[in-house]
């Protein structure tokens, strides 16, 4: 922790001279289901102080719609923007492809090595991190200037026999409207996108209306999602993805030192938010745990590299990004059988 906390420092000692003196505050729009109680806008307050340290001023306002939160954006409203990468892929499609489909699935002898998959991402945070990696994190007018590691997204089931690829045929699955890969990955399963958004989804689940939903362990207690489990229910301890909020910025709004302070604070955090994430899953009752079999694990592994491998070539995922992951994950575990194919290497 405090190697990446050193760098924050130096960085902003550093650059601070490139700093106009009295710049006006600039705004960042941040999602949060909670709102502004919420702990992804008290993470965005602490930044913020943490910024204006550093001599960048920021305001913050909370939006409990995401997706008007990323339009207020995309029309000027707010000068950046703190979402998922569900929806900051539209600015930043390269820094988002970490929220692929099995992205940062490790297997280690059949098994999930959960802790290499959050390593795969910091790895990724810390390669965003070098001066060298202007192609990664700047598209266009916009630059990813931050990524926050939220938790794996597990599949919560109403129905542990729901604990195979061919079981989640005719099922129901709910799908977020704005995302085409999670609609493709259902249906590639022989099962049935439910569509919904994040203001409707934990309803939608908990009232019966689909057979399965996925989030991260942070959102089952807010969004009360064992709810909708019911008593032959069960979560699933299979990372479908690790999910991670970007900060994106237009790029022509912020002093050129901005962005890259920013992303060393966020950097510097990591552990921070590991140890919430880390904490909401230990804290979720044993009994509502499933783990895949050693037979199934390896199965749902492969589908999802082969739907990911598809996504790419039909334009939804971008393969800068996965080319970057796919060599970060055979550093990591260099005998899985991926690492001798040749998809997701160009």
């Amino acid at each position: 922790m405090l190697a990446p906390l050193a760098t924050f420092l130096t960085a902003c000692a550093a650059l601070l001279a490139t700093v106009p003196a009295h710049a006006a505050d600039l705004r960042l729009c941040v999602f949060d289901l909670q709102g502004a109680s919420g702990e992804m806008f008290n993470a965005a307050k602490d930044y913020a102080l943490a910024m204006q340290g550093a001599g960048f001023g920021l305001a913050l306002k909370s939006y409990v719609d995401e997706r008007v939160a990323v339009d207020d954006f995309r029309t000027g409203q707010c000068d950046a923007v703190l979402a998922t990468a569900f929806r900051t892929r539209t600015f930043n499609p390269v820094t988002a492809a970490t929220d692929s489909f099995g992205a940062a699935l490790i297997l280690r002898q059949g098994k999930v090595d959960h802790a290499a998959g959050h390593e795969v991402m910091r790895m990724a945070s810390q390669i965003f991190n070098s001066p060298a990696a202007s192609s990664y994190v700047v598209q266009g007018k916009y630059e990813m200037a931050g990524l926050i590691d939220v938790g794996a997204v597990y599949a919560i089931v109403r129905d542990k026999a729901m604990n195979t690829p061919e079981a989640m045929a005719g099922k129901k699955i709910l799908a977020f409207d704005h995302d085409k890969a999670q609609a493709y990955l259902i249906q590639k399963a022989g099962a049935q996108p439910v569509t919904a958004d994040v203001t409707n989804f934990a309803n939608k689940f908990n009232n019966g209306m689909a057979d399965m939903a996925a989030a991260p362990a942070i959102a089952f207690k807010p969004l009360e999602l064992l709810k909708g489990m019911g008593p032959h229910g069960a979560v699933c301890r299979f990372p479908y993805l690790v999910m991670s909020y970007q900060l994106i910025i237009d790029r022509g709004r912020f002093a050129p030192a901005f962005a890259e302070v920013s992303r060393h604070y966020w950097f510097a955090h990591f552990d921070d938010v590991l140890a919430r994430i880390n904490k909401a899953e230990v804290e979720l009752p044993a009994s509502v745990w499933m783990d895949l079999s050693a037979e199934n694990t390896p199965k749902y592994a492969e589908f999802l590299r082969q739907t990911r491998v598809e996504l790419a070539e039909q334009g939804i995922y971008n393969k800068q990004g996965l080319k970057l992951l796919k060599r970060i994950r055979c550093k990591l575990n260099a005998a899985d059988p991926e690492c001798t194919m040749t998809t997701e290497t160009n």
